[in-house]
């Protein structure tokens, strides 16, 4: 499907429903031809937007601060549900309701919930934007999961999806037993080309190689300068910036500073004058909020209005970068393909370094992701993208350009980690409480309509073969009659360490590890800090991209204090074998890598909850700070699936009483007195310390504040930005004070049974 498309469920009951309401009509969900807009819902009814973060599932999403003026002025309540955020179960409203924005993962936590209270049907309606994210490994088969279970469980629920790259929409439509509704309408007019050594084509699919030549490029280059930029980068941005705005997507995030370098070193020094005060600001607001620290490429690259974004960037600079492009004082980005899914970042022309994503050639779905950044709606009469290919490569992109997008497949199957998870907590949730009531509910999965993802089998057997891993590895067991013996009807129930995985949304591969290592922890849990506990947190899934540095992590040892030494004894390495690592000796006995490299990380997150300035850390620690901020945000989320996975299991009582205080400091990382501020959508590290030091110290301070006076007193803050975060705020403090008044009132209820 070209342009763009939706999706939407419809039940019965709902036209009904519809059809007594006088005067309503038939509400169609709003269609974007890059799947990024949203459908809002009355304030009568609740809604789950489930949105993909860029990077980092924590990252605080645009639609929060967006919708929160909204919800002020239509009387509903926005909250967010990323990470560590949002309370689960979410609260009862009986005043107003809710409309939910949340990532997938939590999107899914949030659903479990519903059900498990008995509310799903309180869910009016569920918006899944970027639809086609079903068919991606490991995330998709969440989102699979959960919209599988809305279906099962809730007969009201309306659900709306919206993708601007789906081909099997058929499949779609069956799975979600839904209406299709298309539209090949875009703001801005899209034009594709092709660049080919010095000579442009444009994208013509009536044209037997689906390529008509356009033009020759028109810019003198020296020999020096052809052997630097043999790509003409610098002829095709010059086109456009410093008057437009422009992308170049690069394969690398290494590309991505290397080329917005090479850029500078060679255009005009007149650039330098454009808005030459706004950007020494700028400057010095990213040198603020790295605490006196500045990224020698941005320092170089800032001053011409050209910047890289990538996940090598702190979440604070990537906020200033991205609000600096969106404003117009930065007109250039070289930015790596994540930012085409994540970002709403519209450019006049988008550039392609090369048809590649590190080392994997383009697919036509990401091609079309990248290129639908081109073009601004109310500022562009049109848009345009430039795929720079190499001739080796040119087969390829004929290919690329005249191929279908590629088809949606669900993922449940792979590794058979998404079926395992889903069938026990349908189990854990009694959704369905026997194989048959089983296999039923993978009848109406997305795995069920594309019967030639099964390996040579039916999907009775592989239902089947998953619940007897389930039983195996004792997450799930064959519930007993009252005289002990197992039931005839092969009733299945959930034991208590399946009810504490699927609860904690830990994955199935690491829930006996860590059972084992909190098990282990109590045995001499050490508190006079908070490295025993970060150990117990640290997410198990960084520790393949960990590589130790031996001096480091010596050094880092030894400025422990002795009973924090104690700590790295207590999970499985001694101080011994650090020395000999750092020494350069030969170990005969070597230790468990991943007890050596999940230490080393939680050193690492020690060392910056003590300091919290992520660039001191990654100095200290040799290692870029995006990989820092990453670490850091991967923690705060475990640390609240931990905590989840210890409120099922009373032997861990402990945890239950110390990890909240963890997961707060982790998910926010400052100074006490800034958390308050940090909560508002919109406010990170940076700007919470300048609101602080201007006087905004609390909540009520924010949702007060005279955005007019907020845009004089702080510096490089838009009108925009001031309103969308005092309408956060006062939405914060509304959900509170909301929250409270109704506890109050459970409190004074009197209750129907009295005597």
């Amino acid at each position: 499907m070209e342009g763009g498309g939706a999706v939407r469920r419809r039940t019965q009951e709902r036209r009904r429903r519809r059809r007594q309401r006088p005067g309503s009509g038939a509400d169609s969900p709003g269609i974007n031809c890059r799947g990024r807009s949203r459908s809002t819902s009355p304030p009568t009814r609740k809604k789950l937007n489930s949105d993909e973060s860029e990077e980092e599932l924590e990252e605080p999403k645009p639609e929060v601060g967006s919708l929160c003026g909204f919800g002020m002025e239509l009387g509903f309540l926005v909250e967010e549900y990323a990470g560590s955020k949002g309370r689960i179960p979410p609260i009862k409203r009986r005043q107003k309701k809710s409309v939910y924005i949340a990532t997938i993962e939590k999107g899914h936590s949030l659903v479990n919930a519903l059900i498990e209270a008995g509310r799903i049907d309180s869910l009016g309606l569920v918006v899944v934007d970027e639809l086609h994210m079903l068919g991606e490994g490991g995330r998709g088969g969440i989102l699979e999961m959960t919209l599988s279970k809305v279906l099962y469980a809730s007969k009201t629920t309306q659900i709306i999806g919206m993708s601007a790259t789906l081909r099997n929409v058929e499949d779609l439509q069956q799975f979600l037993k839904a209406e299709f509704y298309t539209s090949n309408f875009r703001p801005v007019e899209l034009k594709e080309y092709v660049k080919i050594q010095d000579s442009i084509y444009e994208t013509d699919s009536k044209a037997e190689n689906g390529l008509t030549f356009s033009r020759l490029l028109d810019f003198k280059y020296s020999s020096e300068l052809q052997k630097v930029d043999p790509d003409h980068l610098i002829a095709l941005v010059t086109e456009v910036i410093p008057k437009h705005s422009c992308l170049v997507f690069c394969p690398t995030k290494k590309n991505c500073e290397n080329v917005a370098g090479m850029i500078c070193k060679h255009i005009k020094g007149d650039f330098k004058k454009v808005k030459e005060k706004e950007k020494h600001n700028l400057l010095r607001e990213l040198r603020n909020i790295c605490s006196g620290k500045l990224c020698p490429v941005l320092k170089q690259t800032v001053p011409f209005g050209i910047a890289y974004h990538h996940s090598g960037l702190t979440s604070d600079e990537r906020k200033c970068i991205e609000a600096a492009y969106s404003s117009g004082l930065l007109c250039l980005l070289t930015c790596t393909s994540t930012l085409a899914a994540g970002v709403n970042l519209p450019a006049r022309r988008v550039i392609l370094r090369a048809p590649y994503v590190a080392t994997d050639f383009l697919k036509k779905n990401q091609y079309k992701q990248m290129i639908g950044r081109a073009g601004r709606a109310g500022i562009d009469k049109a848009g345009e993208s430039i795929l720079i290919v190499q001739e080796k490569d040119k087969k390829l992109v004929q290919n690329l350009i005249t191929s279908p997008l590629e088809s949606c497949y669900s993922t449940l199957l792979e590794s058979n980690k998404g079926i395992r998870s889903l069938l026990l907590s349908v189990v854990g949730l009694k959704i369905a409480n026997n194989p048959e009531e089983i296999y039923q509910f993978m009848s109406a999965t997305l795995l069920s309509i594309q019967p030639q993802l099964l390996p040579n089998k039916s999907l009775r057997d592989v239902t089947m073969e998953a619940l007897q891993w389930l039983k195996h590895n004792r997450l799930l067991k064959e519930k007993e009659n009252a005289d002990g013996e197992k039931n005839c009807q092969n009733n299945l129930g959930i034991t208590q360490l399946g009810r504490a995985t699927f609860k904690g949304s830990v994955e199935l591969a690491h829930c006996d590890t860590l059972y084992a290592d909190l098990k282990k922890g109590l045995e001499g849990l050490i508190l006079e800090s908070y490295l025993h506990l970060i150990y117990l947190i640290t997410p198990y899934d960084m520790i393949p991209q960990c590589s130790p540095n031996w001096m480091v992590y010596f050094k880092q040892f030894n400025q422990l204090s002795p009973i924090e030494q104690q700590v790295t004894s207590a999970v499985g390495v001694p101080e011994s074998f650090i020395t000999k690592k750092a020494s350069g000796q030969a170990i005969k006995n070597e230790l468990d890598s991943n007890t050596v490299n999940r230490l080393y990380l939680s050193l690492i997150l020690h060392t910056l909850l003590r300091e919290t300035n992520i660039w001191d850390v990654s100095e200290k620690f040799n290692i870029p700070r995006g990989f820092v901020q990453s670490l850091l945000n991967s923690a705060a989320s475990f640390s609240s699936s931990v905590l989840h996975f210890c409120e099922e299991l009373d032997e861990f009582w402990v945890y239950k009483a110390l990890l909240p205080e963890l997961t707060k400091r982790l998910n926010y990382c400052v100074k006490a007195e800034l958390i308050p501020l940090m909560e508002v959508a919109g406010v990170l590290e940076a700007r919470a310390k300048q609101l602080y030091n201007l006087g905004y110290k609390t909540l009520a301070h924010l949702a007060n504040a005279d955005p007019e006076l907020l845009v004089k007193s702080v510096v490089h803050m838009s009108r925009t930005q001031a309103r969308k975060i005092v309408s956060s705020a006062k939405m914060l403090l509304a959900e509170k004070t909301e929250a409270l008044q109704e506890e109050v009132e459970e409190l004074l209820r009197i209750p129907t049974d009295v005597p």
